[in-house]
């Protein structure tokens, strides 16, 4: 039962981290250094921290559904009925395909299970955080000029190529949050703060469902009864908490910019580095 109450915790940190730019792993990590499942399989961990993002992608598949499926009820005066396909959702779905390539190419190359290797861990991941806080922070406070992209049809596939460009850097290292790497990116391009978001929402269906689906192949199919309640728990909170964040998100954004979320990562990027230091996470 303990399990259970420790899967409600992680899939509210998921939940919240995940959408903000503040990186989810870096704060998974931090709670698991003080918060361990108990009596679960060797490598469950590892394989529950990816999956729970289900929940987050269902929320954005639920929040923006007509945003996305492409399939839509014909509208005629003489009642033909039937559907058709929406090209406008067509070409968002192809500039999200191509955004992934790179991503995909990593994990085709192997290099993702070299990254695993050396650059997931605690050290890494506190300097991502400031690095990429700091990134923020300037990125903000250089921002001149009004955006040139203010709405997500007017992305060109140029853009979705930059943009998932910047989601490699965060498929790399831990501790840049893939939200984050890819608002700094479609900031730097020129892209509204609403946009970057909605679209980092949109991009995150096919990356970390893929991630997910790779991590439960790579466990197996051979859950305990207790494993399988911890990972459906943990989903199903992730899942609620999210579609809150993601609201509050895209609200907070239309009058606010990034640099909090700038300063919040430096903070505690430098909490994870005393911790580090004093022993307490290794």
């Amino acid at each position: 039962m303990l399990n259970i109450f420790k899967a409600i915790l992680f899939g509210i940190i998921e939940g919240i981290t995940e959408w903000l730019p503040i990186s989810s792993t870096g704060h998974l990590i931090l709670a698991e250094a003080f918060v361990k499942f108990q009596g679960l399989s060797e490598g469950f961990w590892d394989m529950f921290e990816v999956v729970i993002q289900l929940g987050a992608i269902l929320a954005v598949v639920i929040l923006y559904f007509k945003a996305i499926w492409p399939i839509k009820k014909k509208e005629s005066k003489h009642g033909d009925n039937g559907f058709k396909l929406d090209k406008n959702i067509l070409n968002l779905w192809g500039k999200i395909i191509v955004s992934c390539i790179p991503a995909i190419a990593i994990v085709l190359l192997g290099i993702d299970d070299f990254a695993d290797e050396h650059f997931y861990n605690p050290t890494c991941i506190a300097i991502m955080l400031i690095v990429v806080g700091i990134a923020f922070i300037i990125i903000e406070k250089m921002k001149k000029k009004s955006p040139r992209v203010n709405d997500i049809k007017e992305l060109t596939y140029k853009d979705a190529v930059i943009i998932g460009i910047f989601q490699l850097i965060a498929a790399i290292f831990p501790g840049t949050s893939r939200s984050g790497a890819t608002i700094i990116g479609a900031l730097l391009i020129g892209i509204s703060r609403t946009v970057a978001a909605e679209y980092t929402f949109y991009l995150a269906i096919p990356a970390m469902a893929g991630a997910s689906l790779l991590k439960v192949l790579d466990f197996g199919f051979a859950f305990t009864k207790e494993e399988l309640a911890v990972l459906i728990v943990g989903t199903i909170v992730s899942l609620i908490v999210s579609i809150f964040i993601i609201k509050f998100l895209m609200n907070y954004i239309k009058k606010h910019d990034f640099k909090v979320f700038g300063y919040y990562r430096i903070v505690l990027g430098a909490i994870v580095i005393a911790l580090l230091l004093a022993g307490v996470i290794v």
